[in-house]
């Protein structure tokens, strides 16, 4: 009986996975026909004959590598300063003792729930105030403070011992090196998963970009994506092979850091 639940319960995953899978499936497909077999009925799903052409030809079209180079710029960065910005604000609220610490953190973590869109347009004043429209360093700024981040990364602190901290107090170690020598090691799982957000996030922002950025030079590779699309709106072959290879870096981090994702989402939700 239990062996027949078993196969049951993974029958039943295996068949979900596959149907979240066939729009990719889809994209895969259509990036290797030509332009007129895209929108067929019935879907060809093995095109005849594979048109690996499209993924040569998008590089022309546009200049799909000076936005890959800017999106992955402005991706890696971000990525860091908020692993630095999350983690640190983490151990502080986790590990030390300080007046109005949980208060701090609940209207903190409260702004979670606050839509971008409600200080979009402050936040755009606020950075043409200070000279940085049509800049990257804009974007970066905007993702430098996570409030998921720091929620995902105490909670991950809350589930190492005490004692850990206080005998390292003993030994004579400041808070900074607990952080750096004990905290940070041990947190590979969380950061990991705070990795894979981050960087999922922030390759696929296009709002953000798309107000901050108006030289063409500066554009990231989703709004390169759009551009392309208003210009060549027939060319499906072309768009569904930019639209491919954006993914490709996305798909390397998440693989790369899979067997650590997991392990992170669980952990940090054991004690609250």
């Amino acid at each position: 009986m239990r062996t027949a639940k078993r196969v049951l319960l993974y029958g039943s995953l295996t068949l979900i996975s596959f149907v979240f899978l066939i729009p990719f499936l889809w994209m895969l497909s259509s990036s290797l026909k030509l332009d007129k077999d895209v929108l067929t009925i019935p879907i060809r799903w093995i095109p005849r004959p594979v048109q690996w052409k499209n993924y040569i030809d998008i590089w022309k079209k546009i200049p799909l590598l000076l936005y890959t180079k800017n999106t992955f710029k402005i991706t890696v960065i971000t990525t860091f300063v908020q692993l630095f910005t999350s983690s640190f604000a983490a151990y502080a609220f986790a590990k030390l003792d300080f007046k109005y610490r949980d208060r701090l953190f609940l209207a903190y973590i409260g702004t979670i729930a606050v839509p971008w869109q409600v200080y979009m347009v402050p936040q755009f004043i606020m950075m043409r105030s200070l000279h940085l429209n049509d800049s990257h360093l804009a974007i970066i700024m905007l993702h430098a403070f996570s409030a998921f981040g720091v929620f995902l990364m105490r909670q991950f602190y809350m589930g190492i011992p005490d004692e850990l901290c206080e005998a390292a107090r003993i030994d004579g170690m400041s808070e900074y090196h607990i952080y750096a020598r004990i905290m940070l090691p041990l947190s590979k799982p969380a950061l990991s998963t705070l990795v894979i957000f981050t960087f999922v996030n922030t390759w696929n922002d296009f709002l953000g970009p798309y107000i901050y950025l108006t030289t063409k030079a500066k554009k990231t590779i989703q709004i390169g994506l759009r551009v392309f699309m208003d210009d060549y709106t027939q060319e499906y072959g072309m768009i569904m092979a930019a639209a491919m290879l954006s993914l490709i870096p996305v798909m390397i981090i998440f693989f790369s850091l899979q067997k650590y994702f997991v392990e992170g989402i669980a952990a940090s939700g054991v004690k609250g």
